[in-house]
Parts: structure tokens; sequence; C-alpha cells
């Protein structure tokens, strides 16, 4: 059994319930995940699984051992997922979402968020900034730095402007609404780190 899945975010959507309310879920994309590496406790010192997505051009195509050689050519991503209460993997069997999730799961999410630039205070950290009226000068500016800015130094910690977003992510308590079969896609209940085509791994929650 492994702990969890990897996936591609497809984006948000809405599900219709038996009694008629509207649950907003992301979906999750878990197809095209096969197997690339086996490693266990007596070689690698753990167990654990390594798992790769192919790339678009070769997902139509049967699958074949000879990929395994070259994986930059044909995986678009690897990633590893660590194996609980043991377990039978074969090199190149494909990793069935289903198997792993059903419908009614609690999962722990894990994303990197969308990405914002350089931002100021007020996106980065919510400050309300300056008034606006009463000849006020201060505007979205952070505004003093403390006494110690005399001294020229600035404590650790000041919440001050610069880079946003591209970190690592977990929103936890999560519940899986529906999961398609036909085109393996998990149906999560509210919004997931990331952007589309951005890769999410899903466990359950301990």
């Amino acid at each position: 059994m492994i702990s969890g899945l990897w996936g591609k975010k497809v984006g948000m959507s809405q599900i219709f319930q038996e009694d008629g309310r509207v649950v907003p879920v992301t979906a999750v994309d878990v197809s095209h995940w096969y197997v690339t590496q086996v490693k266990t406790a007596a070689r690698d010192g753990y167990e654990a699984i390594q798992v790769g997505l192919l790339r678009p051009r070769h997902q139509d195509k049967a699958f074949s051992l000879d990929w395994l050689k070259k994986p930059a050519k044909y995986f678009a991503a690897l990633r590893e997922v660590r194996i609980a209460d043991g377990g039978a993997f074969e090199l190149g069997s494909p990793v069935q979402g289903s198997l792993v999730l059903s419908a009614g799961d609690v999962l722990d999410v894990v994303g990197t968020t969308i990405g914002k630039g350089f931002q100021g205070v007020v996106k980065r950290h919510g400050h309300s900034g300056g008034r606006g009226s009463h000849g006020d000068k201060l505007g979205r500016g952070p505004g003093s730095l403390e006494g110690m800015r005399r001294s020229g130094r600035v404590r650790k910690g000041r919440k001050l402007p610069g880079h946003m977003g591209v970190s690592r992510q977990t929103i936890r308590n999560l519940q899986v609404v529906a999961i398609d079969q036909d085109v393996n896609v998990v149906f999560v209940k509210g919004s997931l780190p990331g952007k589309a085509d951005s890769l999410v791994f899903m466990r359950k929650s301990e």
C-alpha cells in the first residue's frame, strides 16, 4: 500500500449532490503515472517507489520497459512515494488512483502556491496602508522600520516587500467527493494550492 498519490491539477468545478447541494471541487488528473523504480530496505535503506508521469506525446502509446532507460525523454516528472505496510510493485505497472483513494476519504494535499512576483506589504502581508485623505503620504508603503533603523539595523522577521508565492503549502482535512474511474480524475472538495497543470500530492489524513 502506497502512502499517497501524485496528480496534476486540472481546475475547479462544482458537483451537484443527491440532496440538491452544490459542492465546489478541484479536479485532479491521476492518470498516466507508472512505476519507474522500486526501492527496498535491503538495498536503499527504506521502502518506496518512484513514479513517473508520461509526456503527452507518449500517453496514447503502449508502455515499454525500454522507456525506463531514458526517463527524461519519456517522463515529464518523476516523484517518490513511500510504501506503507509493504506491497508488491512491478516496474512499468500503472498507478491506479481508485485503488489508493475512494469517495469519502479525508486527505492532506501538498502543492506549490501560485507565484505572484515581487509584491508590496499590502498584498503580501495584508497591511491596510495609509489613510486616503487629510494629506496622508504613506500610500501603500511599509511605514516606519522601528527605532533600531537609526543604528543601521532592521530586526529579523520584519514584514517588508519581497517575493510572494511559489512556496510549499499543505491543506489538511479535504474530502474526496467523487472519483471518475473512466478518466482517472479525483474530485476533492475545496481549492488546492497551485495553478492549473501543477503537480499535487494527496495523502490520507492521519
